[in-house]
């Protein structure tokens, strides 16, 4: 039987009837009817912020200069992050798997996500300076993208007007996920969803819902290496004088 397994699915769309949703609700109940404890992260409708700044904290560390991992370092510390960042850093800390749901607008992710990554995936909580892939802070959990296209597969392949998918998804799968020590799975990709019909549809809900339990069948090593990264780091380099 497979241990039951901590899943958070971070969904980056506005609209509760959008096929991202769809995804996300369907994998969410087949990994619960498998035994698994789910939690979704629904951005958007949650009022999570996009922009970086100092409302991202309650504590100041430099009121002369906004520097971000300084301030980020400093909430880490004081545990002084605002409540939006405290949530879905509760969320990440708990979850043995991470699941990126969203849309692909304008080559990337919508600015929820990418914000997302931003702000929750602080320094001094998601990495450090000496701590990257294979010794990144959640190295032995592991993560997936399932990503939403407009354009058909045709437009995506290597002759294609986009050209392939994977070197679009790229700085989330490596230099996000994988950069934190995620082993991160084969991107799900449901492509050309406008121009799908009802049974296309159905057949990536199931796809998608088998990758997600294929997931979680995957072995996961956990450590609370996060909880004293900066306890460990060296100097920060963005601290040294140049």
């Amino acid at each position: 039987m497979t241990e039951r397994r901590h899943i958070l699915i971070v969904v980056a769309h506005p609209e509760p009837q959008s096929f991202n949703h769809a995804m996300a609700d369907a994998a969410a109940q087949a990994l619960r009817q498998a035994g698994h404890n789910v939690v979704i992260s629904d951005l958007c409708a949650e009022g999570f912020r996009a922009d970086i700044g100092r409302h991202d904290m309650t504590g100041i560390a430099d009121a002369g200069r906004f520097h971000v991992q300084t301030e980020q370092a400093e909430a880490v510390r004081a545990g002084a992050f605002a409540p939006d960042i405290a949530r879905e850093q509760a969320r990440v800390a708990k979850a043995d798997n991470i699941i990126l749901q969203f849309p692909l607008w304008w080559g990337g992710p919508p600015a929820i996500l990418k914000g997302w990554i931003d702000r929750v995936l602080a320094y001094g909580f998601g990495y450090v300076d000496g701590r990257r892939f294979d010794s990144g802070l959640f190295r032995g959990r592991r993560a997936m993208l399932s990503v939403t296209t407009g354009g058909t597969p045709e437009r995506f392949a290597e002759t294609g007007v986009y050209g392939p998918i994977g070197p679009i998804l790229m700085p989330l799968q490596k230099l996000a996920l994988e950069y934190m020590g995620f082993e991160a799975a084969a991107p799900y990709v449901a492509h050309g969803v406008p121009r799908s019909d009802e049974a296309a549809r159905r057949d990536h809900l199931a796809g998608f819902s088998s990758a997600a339990l294929a997931l979680a069948r995957q072995p996961v090593t956990r450590t609370n290496d996060y909880l004293h990264a900066l306890d460990t780091a060296p100097e920060a380099a963005w601290a040294r004088p140049g």
